[in-house]
C-alpha cells in the first residue's frame, strides 16, 4: 500500500483531462493535475478522494484562502489540504513569472 497525494495547479489554458501525470514510487503515488477554475479543482478532489483514496492534496500558491477551504469541507474534513507557498520575496518572484507568461491579462 502507498501513501497517495493529489498535486493540483492553476493555468489559464489548461485541460485537466490532458495535463496530468502520476509518479509511483511503489511506497508513493503522486498523482498531478493542471486545472483552470476552482470548480475543476473542486471536482478533481472530490474523483481522486473517491476513486484513488488520497490521503492529501497539495494546492499551488495560486489558491486563495476560501479554495482551500471549499475542497477541504467538499472531502468531509478527510483529506489533508495543504499549499506550496514560499516566502514574501519568492511569492514576488513567482507572480513576477506568472505574469510574464500571461496569467494576467
Amino acid at each position: 500500500m502507498s501513501f497517495k497525494a493529489l498535486f493540483i495547479a492553476h493555468s489559464p489554458d489548461a485541460d485537466y483531462k490532458k495535463h496530468r501525470n502520476v509518479i509511483d514510487t511503489g511506497m508513493y503515488k503522486l498523482y498531478s493535475i493542471v486545472v483552470k477554475t476552482q470548480e475543476e479543482a473542486v471536482q478533481i478532489s472530490k474523483d481522486y478522494w473517491q476513486n484513488e483514496s488520497i490521503e492529501a492534496i497539495i494546492l499551488c500558491p495560486g489558491f486563495k484562502h476560501g479554495d482551500v477551504a471549499e475542497i477541504f469541507e467538499t472531502l468531509e474534513g478527510k483529506v489533508s489540504v495543504n499549499v506550496a507557498r514560499g516566502d514574501g520575496p519568492s511569492g514576488k518572484i513567482s507572480a513576477e513569472a506568472r505574469k510574464k507568461a500571461g496569467y494576467w491579462k
